[in-house]
């Protein structure tokens, strides 16, 4: 995951967008930063160090619903920084006494509010992903594939919510897991052949393999429900069974026709792709 950063009044609040788990993490020391206007990023962390430690004594479930990933800090170098996802983040602020505290709060819903929008109304979402992709030039065969395919998506991340899985990391071990069955290649090796760094797999992906994602994902969930899945082992085992599903289907088509299905392709402008990785072996 690239680190990205969105301005708050010039401070620059650095995040990351989980792709598989479809949330963003904010760095929690940069808007403690921004909340108690520290001079320096070292005092930030300083407060927050003793901020998380009170909070922990009192048993505050905000401290560990905090996740680390590695950011890129101001010298260049990626370093494991305190990360929370909007919501969690809106509650943290409520804990530190600042007459700044309600403009970040308006901020955080602010990034958010697009999210929030589509959670009540699905169709905005579909609507603004359909202009997005016909500015990029998609085609709507793809288009249509790739809309039925997010269906599919929700739908097994749907019955995740509510088996016991979290979402978070717990959706991203899954999600690579059906992937790597299907495909031969974990998410991020995917990303990596077809030369991507923060953007959507998904959006980059040819017409075959948006199907055969799909595939797998209905596969996957199907038989969680057949046997009433429930909790991580048991929805491990259904990832690796539906995966599985559409891995013989990809190995039979590929044989029939001699073309591989996961490929390098990508749908990145001519001047920013870079040079197109070799495909993998047949698995």
């Amino acid at each position: 995951m690239e680190t990205q950063t969105a301005l708050f009044d010039e401070h620059q609040i650095r995040r990351v967008y989980d792709e598989a788990a479809e949330i963003w993490w904010f760095s929690v020391v940069d808007i403690v930063q921004v909340l108690t206007q520290q001079p320096d990023y070292q005092a930030a962390r300083n407060y927050w160090k003793v901020l998380k430690n009170r909070l922990g004594k009192e048993g505050s479930e905000l401290v560990t619903k905090c996740n680390r990933l590695k950011l890129t800090a101001a010298d260049g170098k990626k370093y494991l920084t305190d990360v929370a996802t909007a919501e969690t983040l809106l509650r943290l602020v409520q804990s530190v006494p600042s007459p700044r505290a309600e403009p970040i709060k308006l901020w955080l819903a602010k990034v958010g509010y697009e999210r929030m929008q589509e959670m009540a109304d699905p169709a905005l979402s579909l609507n603004r992903a359909r202009e997005t992709w016909q500015q990029h030039g998609r085609s709507e065969k793809w288009i249509q594939q790739r809309m039925l395919g997010q269906q599919t998506r929700n739908k097994l991340t749907d019955y995740w919510s509510e088996h016991d899985i979290k979402k978070g990391e717990e959706y991203a071990i899954l999600t690579n897991i059906i992937h790597q069955e299907w495909s031969g290649v974990s998410v991020k090796s995917h990303k990596g052949l077809k030369g991507l760094s923060t953007q959507n797999l998904r959006d980059h992906m040819t017409e075959a393999e948006l199907i055969f994602t799909a595939l797998a994902e209905l596969s996957t969930r199907q038989i969680a429900e057949s046997v009433e899945a429930t909790g991580m082992g048991e929805n491990q085992q259904a990832a690796k069974t539906g995966g599985a599903i559409a891995r013989k289907a990809r190995q039979e088509l590929e044989e029939r026709t001699g073309t591989k299905v996961v490929t390098g392709d990508n749908m990145l402008p001519p001047s920013k792709s870079a040079k197109k990785p070799l495909t993998p072996k047949k698995s």
